[in-house]
């Protein structure tokens, strides 16, 4: 395993994020926004709250664990955390800031029931910027209650980016995963592991269809571009990415990414600095 791809395995280390959300759940407005930085390995506790949340990271990656898995938030994305929906919120990168936004349940209505990640428009970003500076408790029949309404709005229509990684639970397939998040670019085929879970290769594929809702070939893929992530914002070049996780050249691993999120991995990162 090398240096890069080992940061992907130290998302966790025994330093809590600091955070007074059960104050901030006691405050009568509809949207209260916190700014927080954080350094690499800083974690919350598994927790769930009565209002939703929407994790924003504007600079560095961001990590939310649930039950049903892990999403990863690189900048200028969030991840949309529904009501008392348990859940971690990890800094990833070695420098992660984030801007949290807590809805009411009755300010939820209409938005999505389950988490996703979604893309922050450049005017909800200057305006999630705005409101992080307002008092607690804003006039609501003010300018600054105004521009709340507007964010809720601008939620209602974030666009969802394709950066989950589902949970995987069979026991036969844990050892996989597992290897997995330790080196992503760990290439053993399901007829390798099969030898080593005790089940046939047919029998792990369908297992993979069923716990997470891809193919073996299509979550490791998945894996790799959430690891991959981390690693370009922390400024690890794109060669070196490419080789750490197990792609036979820059071209390669550059098509790859270009095929799940649209552009290229140069300027995904140059559209969200901008």
């Amino acid at each position: 395993m090398t240096k890069n791809t080992a940061k992907w395995t130290e998302l966790v280390r025994d330093l809590p994020l600091r955070d007074t959300l059960g104050e901030r759940d006691r405050i009568p407005r509809p949207l209260v926004v916190k700014a927080l930085d954080h350094r690499q390995g800083e974690a919350t506790d598994r927790h769930h709250h009565r209002r939703a949340q929407l994790v924003y990271a504007v600079d560095g990656v961001i990590a939310v664990d649930t039950d049903r898995g892990l999403w990863v938030v690189p900048p200028q994305r969030a991840v949309w955390v529904p009501p008392e929906t348990p859940h971690q919120v990890r800094a990833v990168s070695a420098k992660a800031v984030m801007h949290n936004l807590y809805l009411e349940p009755a300010a939820a209505t209409g938005l999505p029931g389950q988490c996703c990640v979604v893309t922050v428009s450049p005017l909800l970003r200057e305006l999630i910027r705005a409101a992080a500076r307002l008092p607690a408790h804003y006039d609501e029949d003010g300018p600054d209650g105004r521009l709340m309404a507007v964010i809720l709005d601008q939620i209602r229509t974030l666009p969802v980016a394709p950066l989950h990684l589902p949970l995987v639970t069979d026991p036969r397939l844990r050892p996989i995963a597992d290897a997995l998040a330790a080196d992503p670019a760990d290439g053993r085929t399901l007829a390798d592991w099969s030898r080593r879970v005790g089940a046939s290769a047919r029998t792990l594929a369908r297992l993979f269809v069923r716990d997470t809702g891809m193919t073996f070939g299509q979550w490791r893929q998945q894996a790799r571009l959430l690891a991959a992530l981390t690693l370009l914002a922390d400024g690890a070049p794109v060669t070196t990415v490419a080789l750490d996780l197990g792609y036979d050249s820059q071209s390669a691993f550059i098509a790859m990414f270009r095929k799940a999120l649209g552009v290229t991995p140069g300027r995904y990162f140059h559209d969200q600095a901008a």
